[in-house]
C-alpha cells in the first residue's frame, strides 16, 4: 500500500501542531511547519485548507494568524485522516471506485485476498491518534526545531 504525498503531509501537519501545542494558544505557521518538515509551502497550504474544512484544523487570518487543532490530538484518528485524504484507496481497478471489468471476478481470490490486506491495513491506522504519534514529544520538539 502507498499513500499519496498530499496524506503524508496531512499527518506531519498534523503531528507537527500536536507536537506543537503546549495549551498556551501558540499559532503555527504555514512556512514554519513547511521549513521545519523541508516540503512545499503551496502544498501544505492545500493540506491546511483541506483539513481546516473537515474540522481539524482551526486557521486564524491576518496579522498574528496561523493554525492550531481544532480538537484534541486524541481524538483525531489516522485512519479517519487517510480516508479522508486519500482520493482513491482502490488496489486494483477491480475495486470501487473505478470498478472495471473482470473476466474472473465471480471466483477471484486475489480480490478477496487484496481487500482483506486493505482492511487490515486500514484498522492498523484506525488503531492510531495523532496524539499517539505525537507522544515522543521531546524528540520530535527537537528535530523539528519547535522552541
Amino acid at each position: 500500500m502507498r499513500l499519496t504525498v498530499y496524506t503524508d503531509y496531512a499527518l506531519r501537519l498534523l503531528m507537527y501542531l500536536a507536537v506543537m501545542n503546549d495549551g498556551d494558544g501558540r499559532l503555527a505557521t504555514i512556512g514554519e511547519i513547511a521549513e521545519h518538515h523541508g516540503i512545499s509551502r503551496n502544498h501544505l497550504m492545500k493540506v491546511a485548507y483541506q483539513l481546516g474544512t473537515a474540522g481539524y484544523v482551526e486557521t486564524l487570518r491576518g496579522r498574528g494568524g496561523g493554525l492550531r487543532l481544532a480538537m484534541a490530538a486524541s481524538e483525531i484518528g489516522v485512519g479517519e485522516v487517510v480516508r479522508r485524504t486519500e482520493p482513491d484507496m482502490a488496489l486494483v481497478p477491480c475495486f470501487d471506485p473505478v470498478d472495471a471489468p473482470c473476466a474472473i471476478r465471480s471466483c477471484c481470490v486475489l480480490r478477496k485476498a487484496l481487500q482483506k490486506a486493505e482492511d487490515a491495513f486500514m484498522a492498523a491506522l484506525d488503531g492510531y491518534s495523532i496524539g499517539d504519534l505525537a507522544k515522543p514529544r521531546t524528540p520530535l520538539r527537537n528535530l523539528l526545531g519547535i522552541a
